[in-house]
């Protein structure tokens, strides 16, 4: 069932999906930008994506997914840049203003999703919370942890004198940093000093809270 989220006078923005990481990074960007939206907060491998109806509104099966007007899309990064750049403006989410800006910033939104999301921290979870699916396999969710703190230093020395990864405002860099940051800390990671001061302030802002709320509170 559709749930109404934050108000604006922007038409009325259809989300599907709740209760993980990559689920919160869409709802926190509509948090942030102030849009009005509805959250059908169905989660992962729990046969509500696997429905007639869901499948015809996306036949990958997966979640999150984003319906606004005619635009439907999947894939968080993919719906929270759509969001930044069509909703956002001067004084909201951080936009790239050049071509080299936003290499930057695709520079940091491939790093973080392929090094840490997918090849890290998703890895742990087949492996360990979803070990019936796909099979136990300890040296690989070793293995990932590893690898996943090996680039968490990396991305240490870049926070360590910075509120934000780019320019001076909150951007999609940040939004999947930090979403894979709570996930870190999830799986029992000792975030460094540097990376706690960075995900805390960046917990601390009330569109992060709401959107929280919105995600794990529905589960």
């Amino acid at each position: 069932m559709l749930q109404g989220g934050a108000m604006s006078d922007q038409p009325m923005i259809e989300i599907w999906g709740a209760g993980t990481m990559r689920t919160l990074r869409p709802l926190w960007v509509l948090e942030e930008l102030g849009l009005a939206y509805q959250l059908a907060p169905i989660g992962p491998r729990t046969g509500e994506t696997q429905t007639e109806e869901y499948t015809e509104l996306n036949p990958k099966q997966k979640i999150p997914l984003l319906k606004d007007g005619s635009v439907k899309l999947s894939e968080s990064v993919a719906m929270s840049r759509y969001l930044i750049e069509r909703y956002g403006d001067e004084e909201s989410l951080s936009i790239p203003a050049t071509i080299e800006a936003r290499a930057k910033e695709d520079e940091w939104v491939c790093y973080v999703y392929g090094e840490l999301d997918e090849t890290s921290l998703y890895v742990m979870r087949r492996h360990r919370d979803l070990h019936t699916i796909y099979g136990v396999a300890e040296n690989a969710v070793d293995s990932a942890k590893t690898y996943a703190e090996k680039h968490l230093a990396v991305v240490d020395g870049f926070v360590s004198d910075k509120e934000f990864l780019l320019e001076n405002r909150l951007g999609l860099a940040d939004i999947l940093l930090v979403s894979c940051l709570d996930w870190a800390k999830a799986y029992g990671f000792d975030l460094s000093p540097n990376l706690k001061r960075y995900r805390d302030r960046l917990i601390a802002r009330p569109a992060y809270q709401r959107a929280h709320e919105r995600n794990y509170g529905n589960r």
